[in-house]
């Protein structure tokens, strides 16, 4: 099961609205069965999912205590991807969360109190040397700090080459638990959130390809020897 969570120091980043998007879109993508995990207190993610009809993305209802084990378990149901949502600030959650995670996504309005603040969860991923990308999120078509924050963004990691501009459909389409594929899925917000997934999943596949092979390195470090006790294993 991979493991994606959203994350920012910065409250109004778009977490939430793009936990929602990005797990629908995943199941519509056929990377399911999706399970969303809300870790923020305000509960703004749990209240969505609880106005939403569908049956997909799936729900799991979990405290930062029981994270490690419940991820397990939900991998053991064969969940295919795990979409965690964390509260906007710098605590003991967003590091939990950052641990288990493989590819962190940090929303960041072009704004110079958010592309300050991105610094932040950059360190925590630093720190646990998790691959994270920047995502510029409620951009003001063909302004130029959407540009600026773009260049400013990509001296600290990968930035997404999908921007999400700002439309008053993001918000609207969650009012009764719906996205913007769904309410408008031919609208200009549904391309881009599939085009985003799309992105999102390549980074995904890459990231578990790279940790195969580097399994697959440190397992063949072993050689084979013979000696007078017989074969073993020795570590080069």
């Amino acid at each position: 099961m991979r493991v994606l969570a959203f994350t920012s120091q910065k409250g109004g980043s778009g977490k939430t609205t793009l936990s929602g998007h990005i797990a629908v879109q995943a199941e519509r993508a056929g990377a399911g069965p999706v399970v969303l995990v809300d870790t923020d207190p305000q509960g703004s993610l749990t209240e969505w999912w609880n106005e939403r009809e569908a049956p997909t993305p799936a729900f799991a209802q979990t405290n930062i205590a029981r994270l490690i084990t419940d991820l397990d378990e939900l991998r053991g149901q064969g969940f295919k991807l795990a979409v965690i949502d964390t509260p906007p600030a710098i605590t003991l959650a967003i590091q939990s969360v950052i641990a288990v995670s493989e590819l962190i996504v940090i929303p960041t309005r072009p704004s110079p109190h958010d592309l300050r603040a991105a610094g932040a969860t950059v360190e925590l991923a630093d720190r646990t040397d998790k691959p994270f990308m920047f995502v510029v999120n409620g951009a003001t078509p063909r302004a130029r700090i959407t540009s600026d924050a773009a260049i400013a963004l990509s001296q600290h990691g990968t930035v997404a080459p999908v921007t999400l501009y700002h439309r008053t459909e993001y918000a609207s389409s969650m009012i009764d638990g719906r996205t913007v594929m769904e309410t408008n899925p031919k609208g200009k917000s549904a391309a881009e959130i599939e085009d985003l997934w799309d992105y999102i999943n390549s980074r995904l596949e890459k990231n578990f390809r790279r940790t195969i092979f580097q399994h697959q390195a440190i397992q063949g470090k072993g050689v084979t020897q013979r000696s007078g006790f017989g074969r073993k294993q020795v570590q080069a």
